[in-house]
């Protein structure tokens, strides 16, 4: 297994469509949630993802601050279907945020989460800052994590 993050200028062609493929199939397709996938962040992000044999196990993408929020933020967080129950959304959690806080020094870190996943955010120390919200037919919330500068 490799772990691989790129900005966007960095994936070749079959990379993203890859990446791409696998989102609509969690958020699109999965969870019944027809939505613009494609938002125009993906150029200003960068792309970590494990890839295993080719296929890929796990992905989220990173911003930095000021892209969508005033806080850095990870978003499109998700452990393919054949992936599930092993440990690996723990893993790219643990990744994601050493990237971020590590290499890109950020000391706030933003997710839009679905509500469900509070306790498994939580334990990484985000914080619930909203109320439950529909977006997209599927109730979140939007947390924030607090880290002290390197």
């Amino acid at each position: 297994m490799q772990w691989i993050h790129k900005n966007f200028d960095q994936l070749a062609v079959s990379e993203l469509y890859t990446l791409l493929r696998e989102r609509v199939n969690v958020f699109v397709v999965e969870q019944n949630c027809p939505y613009p996938e494609i938002d125009n962040y993906d150029q200003h992000s960068t792309h970590l993802y494990l890839e295993h044999d080719g296929e890929i196990v796990a992905y989220c993408r990173l911003l930095p601050h000021h892209t969508i929020y005033r806080e850095a933020s990870i978003g499109r967080i998700l452990v393919t279907q054949k992936f599930r129950k092993q440990g690996y959304a723990k893993k790219l959690m643990d990744k994601a945020l050493s990237i971020m806080k590590e290499e890109w020094g950020e000391t706030e870190i933003k997710l839009h989460a679905q509500s469900h996943l509070q306790n498994f955010y939580g334990q990484y120390g985000f914080e619930t800052v909203t109320d439950e919200y529909m977006d997209d037919g599927i109730l979140h919330v939007d947390m924030i994590l607090h880290t002290k500068k390197k």
